[in-house]
Formats: C-alpha cells, structure tokens, sequence
C-alpha cells in the first residue's frame, strides 16, 4: 500500500460536505424559505403596496393640486385682465369728463367775458353820453355867451338860447360826422 492512499482514504474531504450535512441544510434552508413565504414576503409585499398606494395617492394629489393651481391662476390671469380694462375704461372716462368739465369751464369764461365786454361797452357809450351832453352844455353855455359878447347882447331868452345852441351843435355834428366816418 501506498502511505499516501492510507491517509486519503481516512481522511474526509475538505471540499465535499458529509452527506448529513447536505440533508440537514438542505431541511433547514426548505425551512426557513417555508417562513420566509408564508410569514415575510406577504408582509414586505403589504407594505409595499401600501407605499405604492401612497405615492400614487401622493401623485394624483399633486396632479389634482397643480391642475387647481393652473385654474386659480387662469382665473387669476382673467381677473388681472378685467381690471386692467376696468381702469383703462374709467380713465378713459375720466378724460373725457376733465375734457368736458374745461370745455364747459372755457365756454363759461368766453360768456362771462363777453358778458363783461359788453358791459363794459355799454358803460362806455353810458360815459360817452354823459360826456357828451356835458360838454353839450357846456359848449352851448360859452356859445351863448360868446355870441352874446360878439353880439353885443345879451341871450338870455331860454328858448332863443336853446335854439341858437341846438342850430349850433348840429352844424358841428354835420361838420364832424363825415370827418369821422
């Protein structure tokens, strides 16, 4: 015999297990899977579908918050608009009633000036008139006394006086108004 077959055939090998070992693990390992499919893989496979439940739950509430988000803010948008045509519509008429407010406050200062323009003609031709007897008068006064010194006598008679100073206004009038056209 060969010394080394003798110790070959007494030892175990090293790389194979003994058959009881391979029978034992195999028993524990059906085992521990039994356990593993009946008890923690419906657990884990719960759970699972629990998160997945409210993550899909947690998206369709996003979606469903954006999409209220978007109307809001289209409503928001179309609010912005209408009031954006609002103001525009009533500065426009503001515009309008401050240009109708000065076209009526112009019309009402072209009035009340040619109000006053006539007013102040007619106060004018009021004075000219005034003036005019006044100086009438006194022009017929120192005519008469002119022509009474001239004369020689005295005309002191009214209704030859006012006679003489009537004639003699109106010859100054006929003399002056072609001069004053």
């Amino acid at each position: 015999m060969n010394p080394t077959s003798y110790l070959a055939a007494e030892a175990p090998n090293p790389v194979l297990p003994h058959p009881s070992e391979i029978i034992l693990g195999l028993i524990a390992f059906l085992l521990l899977l039994f356990v593993l499919q009946k008890f923690v893989s419906p657990r884990f496979e719960k759970l699972y579908a629990e998160r997945a439940e409210r993550i899909e739950g947690g998206i369709a509430k996003a979606e469903a918050s954006q999409a209220e988000a978007q109307r809001v803010l289209q409503e928001y948008k179309a609010q912005l608009a209408e009031a954006r045509a609002e103001a525009a519509r009533i500065r426009d008429d503001a515009r309008a009633e401050g240009q109708a407010i000065v076209d009526e406050m112009r019309e009402q200062a072209q009035t009340e000036s040619a109000r006053i323009v006539a007013q102040g003609q007619a106060q004018l031709a009021a004075q000219k008139a005034q003036i005019v007897a006044e100086l009438r008068a006194d022009l017929g006064r120192m005519a008469v006394d002119l022509a009474g010194r001239v004369v020689g006598e005295s005309l002191e008679d009214e209704a030859r006086r006012r006679g003489t100073v009537d004639r003699f206004l109106d010859e100054l009038d006929a003399v002056s108004a072609p001069a004053g056209k």
